[in-house]
């Protein structure tokens, strides 16, 4: 046996495993092109919609991405002590057990990752059937062939995908970069009458569902930890790269909503339904529309890209533990990735594009359907630093988070808070994501029959187990 740089995954002699092949750079491009998405360019409208004044919704955008840094900050000292392809459900499974971390793949499977896949690519759809229409099915085309092609980008190999995934993410800023200095340098200033304050709402139901739009945009950052056994140099390059990305995404969303601000006040923002769209229509005619659903689809491309690279990981690690997935565990050498992952993922997603051909229901429903399982899983990954502080106080952190256990704590309050906003002031979309969760509840019992069997039988797969390999390391 030889041990990974990971120090918890034991791999045969023979097989293949992640390498460490990532630089800082190709880091940050990953962790900003998933964040900065195509949700700037919907949610700030939605949030407006709920502030009641410019001032209010901006604090709310500047203290999203102060939730993101606090959370960052726990991921950074998780990613940097156990870096592993398995990233939350490593953590999981080593702090909480195998149940959890069952869960949480089954969900990363079926509702995270694969879901926000099939949405960026009708997004990608709806934005390029504007430059190019391919006929009544345009979008759905459009979307499939985007899962088609960047499942295939990245089976081909890692530096492929991110080679393509640096192209896009320096494609990405300097779009939104254009929308920021358009809304800022060349939209005439509003006449008194047209930057009228939008109706004040209630502030405890309002301002907690503009968190969860907020919190949603922002979304992503978490998935770097995904590739934490796979960047190049010591364990606190990750943690430093992760929190510069997450301070250059802030500067963004703070800039392009001032911008939108300044093109269009705050009941212009609340009552727009393409903010970005009406914004560059107001400062350069109906030449911006054009220019703005090239950006659109260029960080739709980003983030689904970076999606489908990290996302894999997560199927691949989880199928090196199970018994009704292992067929998913497994690294191709010579692409340096998870091919199968890869390949099941790209398939799931295909049927949600189906689906939602079929059945769309837009960015809202969306929202629903992947908000409530996303932090509940967040939580339970705050909790896990602080059991894993308990249970394994020796092992080695070469970043540590400040001013613990209070930053922890704040993380996991944060979570909680979105949770309940998510289920309180959401519909029917957020019961659908739960009972999908609440499917694997069944597989795990099903697991867990199938696993004993095994071990009965003495199953060469228990030897690998990262839960078996936890507990020797522990004592």
């Amino acid at each position: 046996m030889q041990e990974q740089q990971a120090g918890v995954e034991v791999v045969k002699r023979g097989e293949s495993a992640p390498s460490p092949s990532l630089r800082v750079l190709d880091v940050m491009a990953l962790t900003v092109g998933i964040v900065l998405g195509a949700g700037i360019f919907k949610a700030p409208s939605l949030v407006a919609a709920q502030s009641a004044s410019g001032e209010a919704m901006l604090l709310t955008w500047l203290l999203g991405g102060v939730a993101s840094l606090v959370g960052a900050l726990c991921y950074a000292e998780l990613a940097s002590a156990w870096p592993h392809p398995g990233g939350d459900y490593h953590y999981l499974y080593r702090a909480l057990g195998k149940g959890p971390a069952f869960l949480f793949a089954w969900a990363r499977l079926t509702v995270i990752p694969t879901g926000s896949i099939a949405l960026l690519a009708f997004v990608f759809g709806d934005y390029a059937t504007q430059l190019f229409p391919l006929g009544p099915y345009s979008s759905p085309v459009y979307a499939a062939m985007l899962v088609v092609g960047l499942t295939a980008v990245n089976i081909a190999g890692i530096r492929q995908g991110t080679r393509t995934q640096n192209l896009l993410t320096a494609l990405e800023v300097l779009g939104v970069g254009a929308v920021v200095i358009v809304g800022l340098l060349f939209t005439p200033a509003l006449v008194p009458a047209e930057a009228a304050p939008a109706p004040a709402a209630s502030s405890g139901t309002a301002w907690g569902l503009a968190m969860v739009f907020v919190l949603l945009t922002y979304g992503g950052w978490n998935e770097v930890a995904y590739l934490s056994s796979e960047v190049r140099g010591s364990r606190r390059t990750i943690a430093w790269s992760l929190l510069a990305s997450i301070g250059l995404v802030t500067a963004l969303y703070l800039l392009v909503n001032v911008a939108y601000l300044r093109g269009l006040g705050l009941e212009g923002m609340a009552r727009s339904e393409a903010v970005a769209a009406d914004l560059m229509q107001r400062a350069v005619g109906s030449g911006g529309a054009l220019v703005l659903s090239v950006i659109i689809a260029i960080s739709a491309l980003t983030s689904a890209n970076a999606t489908v690279l990290t996302g894999a990981r997560t199927h691949y690690a989880f199928g090196r533990d199970s018994v009704l997935f292992n067929g998913l565990g497994q690294w191709h050498a010579k692409s340096n990735g998870p091919s199968r992952a890869l390949l099941v993922q790209g398939a799931i997603s295909l049927a949600l594009v189906g689906l939602g051909t079929l059945t769309r229901q837009g960015f809202e429903t969306m929202v629903e359907y992947t908000a409530p399982v996303f932090w509940l899983f967040f939580l339970l990954t705050g909790v896990s630093l602080m059991v894993l502080r308990v249970r394994e106080p020796d092992a080695p952190r070469p970043f540590r988070v400040p001013l613990y256990p209070l930053t922890p704590l704040l993380f996991i309050g944060i979570c909680a808070y979105v949770l309940y906003s998510s289920l309180a002031f959401t519909g029917l979309g957020a019961l659908a994501g739960l009972a999908v969760l609440g499917t694997g509840g069944v597989l795990l019992a099903v697991e867990a029959v199938r696993t004993r069997r095994g071990s009965q039988g003495a199953s060469p797969k228990a030897t690998s187990s990262p839960r078996l390999q936890r507990t020797k390391e522990a004592t």
